[in-house]
C-alpha cells in the first residue's frame, strides 16, 4: 500500500526530470515537454483515487470479516447451547471442531496427480478468499443448525403427542377402569375408563397434544371434550361444568380444556377420563403412570 502512495510522487518528479533534460538537450520541444508534464499529472491524480478507492474497499471488507467471524461465534454457542439443553448426541453436532471436508488432490487442469497448483509454493490467501472460506464455515453451521432444529421439533412433537399423566391438577381416583357395580342401579356393568374426583370447578387438563373433535354434550357423558392426538390415540373428558375449548382447536399438552362439574350420569363433581387405541378403549391406568418423554 505504502508503494502506491509512493508511486505518483516517483513518476511525477523522474518525469519532469527527463522531460527537462529532454527539452534541454534538444531531443523534444518544449509543447511536448509540457503536454507530457500534463500526461503524468493527470496520471498521479488517477493514481491517487486508486489509492482512494483500495483503502475504502480494504477498510469495507475488514468490516465484513469482523461481522462474519461475529456471526459465526453467534452461530457456534446458539448451537453448543442447543446440543446442552437437547437429548441429541453431542458428537454429531460438534460446534467447536471445523468442519470435516476431503476429496482427491487436483491439479488446476482438473486432473489427479497432474502437473499444477500442488507443485506451487504456498501463498498467503487473499482477503477475498478468507472471507469465502468464513462463509463456508457460517453455511456448514447453519446446515447443522437446521438439522438440529428439524431433530428437536421431531421430538418435541413426538414427546407432546405422547399420551401420559392425570387429567386433573388436583384431586384423587375415585373409580378404574373395568367391571364395578353401577352407581346408579346397583347391577354389575363395564367402566370403559377412570374417574378422577375433585373440586368441583376444578381444571382439567389435556394428557397430551392433539386436535379437539368434540366439545358439547353427549348421551351418558354430559359435556364432552374429546381429543385426537394422532398415531391412533384419543382422549375424552366427561361430566364437565365448563368446556373450555371448541372442534377443531389445537391444545398443548397441559392445556386447561374444561373445568370439572357432575353434568350427565354423574354423583359428584369428577371427570370421567377415557383412552381409545385403535378405535377400542383401553386401561388408562397405563397411561396414567406412564412415564413422560
Amino acid at each position: 500500500m505504502g508503494f502506491l502512495f509512493a508511486l505518483p510522487f516517483a513518476m511525477g518528479a523522474s518525469g519532469y526530470w527527463l522531460a527537462e533534460r529532454l527539452a534541454d538537450e534538444g531531443i523534444l520541444d518544449l509543447n511536448a515537454a509540457k503536454a507530457w508534464e500534463r500526461d503524468l499529472s493527470m496520471q498521479r491524480q488517477e493514481l491517487q483515487q486508486i489509492r482512494k478507492q483500495t483503502d475504502q474497499e480494504l477498510e469495507a471488507l475488514t468490516l465484513k470479516l469482523a461481522e462474519l467471524q461475529a456471526k459465526l461465534l453467534r452461530l457456534d454457542a446458539l448451537g453448543e447451547r442447543l446440543v446442552d439443553v437437547s437429548d441429541l448426541q453431542g458428537e454429531e453436532f460438534d460446534f467447536s471442531a471445523l468442519p470435516a471436508v476431503g476429496g482427491p488432490e487436483l491439479a488446476a487442469g482438473g486432473t489427479i496427480g497432474g502437473p499444477g497448483v500442488l507443485g506451487e509454493a504456498y501463498q498467503s490467501p487473499e482477503i477475498s478468499q478468507v472471507l469465502d472460506q468464513l462463509a463456508e464455515r457460517i453455511n456448514s453451521r447453519e446446515q447443522q443448525l437446521e438439522v438440529l432444529d428439524d431433530l428437536m421439533s421431531a421430538n418435541k412433537l413426538s414427546s407432546d403427542t405422547f399420551v401420559a399423566g392425570r387429567p386433573i391438577t388436583k384431586g384423587w381416583m375415585s373409580s378404574r377402569y373395568g367391571k364395578r357395580s353401577d352407581p346408579f342401579t346397583g347391577r354389575l356393568a363395564w367402566h370403559a375408563g377412570v374417574d378422577f374426583a375433585g373440586k368441583m370447578g376444578s381444571d382439567i387438563v389435556s394428557v397430551a397434544a392433539g386436535v379437539v373433535t368434540w366439545s358439547a354434550p353427549r348421551y351418558g357423558y354430559g359435556n364432552l371434550v374429546e381429543v385426537n392426538h394422532g398415531n391412533g390415540y384419543k382422549t375424552r373428558y366427561a361430566h364437565c361444568k365448563e368446556l373450555k375449548v371448541k372442534v377443531g382447536d389445537i391444545v398443548r399438552k397441559g392445556d386447561v380444556i374444561a373445568i370439572m362439574g357432575s353434568t350427565g350420569r354423574s354423583t359428584g363433581p369428577h371427570v370421567h377420563f377415557e383412552v381409545y387405541k385403535n378405535g377400542r378403549t383401553v386401561d388408562p391406568a397405563a397411561y396414567i403412570h406412564r412415564k413422560p418423554r
